[in-house]
């Protein structure tokens, strides 16, 4: 068993099915604290921390210097959630449904100056996905909190059975994380997994971190379809010993739109 697995074994622990019906509750092996916290935001170029938080708070570091080159790779990550939640594929761009899919550096981050870019970032696109942010403006505006925070850990979740279809969470996430059912997605199903809800037309998803997965002590899907190279490290930014703690510690990383203060738990190095 790698470092990295035994590391994530830790934090998931035994979860409640997060991003399904319920909150999720991750067991930490050396404390019983559960109270959600904020992991404090990294101080502009770096990753000073201004308190010391308590309970878990789930992240994902995405090592964009491992995928350059691969978009072989990155396809198979895709596919890989794709496959493990029965994400419709539709031909008609503007109908499609995603939870991680990739964009050029400039679509991605376009608070970051694209002026005389890289060849390598030109060449290359990069992952956007959900942010699991500490602050969610989509949690603050949804009428029927069919989106939700977990607080046990972080993970901004769904209750598909809530959900009205109003689209105010697609207009509140400023990272256009959030796609909308058009049609019913059930016929549009590559490869169905019995092990997860399919949705119906009318409804809004995203990812979510794969509660599911993490409740039967499985990391997430991306995270094991990239363990070839080890581009994507998953884990508890509230635990200093944890791996993504370590990888932040030595590693310059950059967020999306970091500006807007929604404090988001997704960081990429480049």
């Amino acid at each position: 068993m790698d470092k990295q697995r035994r590391n994530f074994l830790k934090v998931a622990g035994a979860t409640a099915l997060a991003g399904i019906t319920a909150p999720a509750v991750v067991k930490l092996t050396a404390s019983e604290a559960m109270a959600s916290s904020e992991h404090a935001a990294p101080a502009a170029g770096g990753h000073g921390e201004v308190e010391a938080p308590t309970g878990v708070r789930l992240g994902l570091v995405i090592d964009m210097r491992k995928l350059y080159g691969k978009p072989e790779l990155m396809d198979k990550i895709i596919a890989s959630c794709n496959k493990v939640h029965n994400i419709p594929h539709f031909e008609n761009k503007k109908d499609e449904v995603k939870w991680i899919w990739k964009m050029p550096f400039e679509n991605v981050f376009p608070e970051h100056s694209s002026y005389h870019e890289s060849d390598l970032s030109k060449e290359n696109e990069y992952f956007a996905l959900c942010n699991h942010c500490d602050e969610p403006p989509c949690v603050r505006v949804c009428p029927t909190k069919a989106t939700f925070k977990v607080e046990e850990t972080g993970i901004i979740a769904m209750d598909y059975h809530r959900c009205i279809g109003c689209r105010f969470c697609m207009m509140g996430c400023p990272y256009g994380a959030r796609s909308f059912n058009w049609f019913d997605p059930r016929p549009h199903i590559k490869e169905y997994n019995a092990e997860f809800p399919t949705r119906m037309r009318g409804v809004v998803e995203k990812c979510n971190f794969c509660g599911e997965r993490l409740a039967k002590g499985l990391e997430p899907a991306c995270v094991e379809a990239a363990k070839e190279v080890g581009a994507l490290i998953f884990g508890d930014l509230n635990d200093p010993e944890s791996e993504i703690r370590k990888v932040l510690a030595e590693n310059h990383t950059i967020q999306r739109k970091p500006s807007l203060g929604t404090k988001p738990s997704v960081f990429y190095i480049v």
